[in-house]
């Protein structure tokens, strides 16, 4: 992903800044993104929620629009996510896998990680994908 295709995902609301996101690695078939959970102040409190789901739907949109690529657009994400408990400290990290990645669908499993690498949360992530 080239700098200002990210810059333009950085953009969209600020979300990634808002949650203090660290994206680490962009590709087609995978994404890496940090986020810290102390002392964030998003609107979601805790990590568990919303911060974790906007964390997996960034990294898997992200992918999904690097698949996309430039003469088309990612559009229509479905996300179903699956709370295993909070993280309460240090940082989370979520890794998206491809699962799929068709001409008009690209779908991603996401995990969230603590510090330890335990689990705080499994994804599946579907974007849509159509010509601009």
């Amino acid at each position: 992903m080239t700098d200002s295709a990210a810059a333009g995902y950085a953009d969209l609301g600020g979300l990634i800044d808002r949650l203090h996101m660290t994206v680490t690695h962009v590709s087609a078939e995978s994404a890496a993104a940090t986020m810290p959970v102390e002392g964030n102040t998003q609107p979601y409190g805790m990590l568990h929620g919303g911060a974790s789901a906007a964390l997996a739907e960034t990294v898997g949109s992200l992918a999904a629009a690097v698949h996309a690529g430039p003469g088309r657009m990612a559009v229509g994400v479905d996300l179903s996510i699956t709370h295993h408990r909070s993280a309460t400290s240090g940082f989370v990290r979520a890794e998206a896998t491809a699962l799929r990645l068709g001409t008009t669908v690209a779908t991603y499993d996401i995990a969230i990680l603590d510090e330890e690498g335990d689990r705080v949360a499994t994804a599946r992530l579907t974007c849509h994908l159509r010509d601009r």
